[in-house]
């Protein structure tokens, strides 16, 4: 036990899947554990603690063969989560602290009048960026062979661009509207909603944040239905933003505007949408896995961004014509009593 809270030193939490996979869950540390129950029964045995002069020693005994079953109760048949309430109102949904994966499969098989959808054995994962993670599922949609296997875990995992030269043009947007740090990335040529102010980037929009992003040029300018102030953070230069006047836009510079303080904070940079590590310093809550779906000739990519106490929609994919549907997170139980937060 004490190796495996030396193995979590760098975590913030205890135990980590790292040290559960080679302590805590492992079949030698629960062998210790059996041993333990049987060795202090043993002792009572041994040195008649049912006596009055022993009866210290004997709660000492009892209190540990108590907390060892008690525990083992827990580990094989019991389950764990946390409710989320709201003030004033009652639940009785519990995310598990379990994570698994969840697969659906749907395709053009029809019995009874219905499409057929094929739900797998949820599979419990425990994964960690320190682990090997390996996994492969080997299933079939009515005789089609179906193959989904591992690829990628991605810990404190976000959803933002991924750098390609072909792909996409995208503008960062960063504000801090509710005190928390939010990424916004807005494609070229469309709108964007960030809070009730719409960002246009080269698409002119009556009401909007204006963007005009010249490629060949490499400059960009900012049109704005608001009036408001800059100030550019390299060397503490304000200025003024005039409502309805097109000037230029300062990239890394705090602006002002419509009730909202953001900063355009990088060019604009082609890439795709995709799930990537985000900064230890910046807690995202979630992670992430990336897995291959495989049937027939076909082999595509699923990124699934969820893990611990998350319950996220599922995430879908097409190969060989089937929509294989996948879920990362926790499951929702239904516990058999409410709980209200008053």
């Amino acid at each position: 036990m004490a190796i495996g809270t030396f193995m979590d030193a760098s975590s913030e939490t205890s135990p980590t899947p790292y040290s559960r996979y080679f302590v805590y869950n492992a079949w030698w540390f629960e062998a210790i554990m059996i041993f333990f129950v049987i060795n202090f029964c043993g002792n009572i045995v041994r040195f008649r603690m049912w006596s009055k002069e022993k009866a210290t020693s004997l709660i000492i005994h009892l209190s540990f063969i108590l907390i060892l079953i008690g525990a083992g109760i827990t580990r094989y048949a019991g389950y764990e989560g946390i409710v989320e309430i709201r003030e004033g109102e009652t639940s009785n949904l519990l995310l598990t602290e379990k994570t698994y994966l969840e697969t659906f499969i749907d395709g053009s098989f029809i019995e009874d009048g219905q499409q057929q959808r094929r739900k797998l054995t949820p599979m419990h994962v425990d994964f960690s960026d320190r682990l090997d993670n390996d996994f492969t599922i080997n299933t079939d949609y009515k005789d089609t062979p179906v193959s989904i296997k591992y690829k990628e875990f991605i810990k404190n995992a976000k959803s933002g661009i991924i750098e390609d030269e072909n792909g996409k043009g995208y503008l960062k947007v960063v504000e801090a509207g509710d005190g928390n740090r939010h990424d916004h990335w807005v494609e070229l040529g469309t709108v964007s909603n960030i809070h009730n102010v719409l960002f246009a980037v080269n698409k002119p929009t009556p009401g909007a944040i204006n963007i005009s992003y010249n490629k060949d040029e490499d400059t960009y300018d900012l049109e704005s239905a608001f009036g408001g102030d800059y100030m550019r953070m390299a060397d503490q230069k304000r200025g003024d933003v005039y409502k309805d006047s097109i000037q230029p836009l300062q990239l890394r510079s705090l602006y002002q505007l419509a009730g909202m303080a953001f900063v355009i904070p990088e060019p604009v940079l082609y890439g795709r949408e995709g799930l990537m590590k985000e900064d230890k310093s910046i807690p995202t809550g979630q992670d992430a896995v990336l897995v291959e779906v495989s049937s027939g000739n076909e082999t595509k990519t699923l990124e699934l961004l969820g893990g611990k106490y998350r319950n996220p929609a599922p995430t879908n994919v097409t190969v060989n014509g089937l929509e294989v549907y996948m879920t990362y997170g926790a499951q929702e139980k239904e516990l058999p009593f409410s709980i209200t937060l008053n």
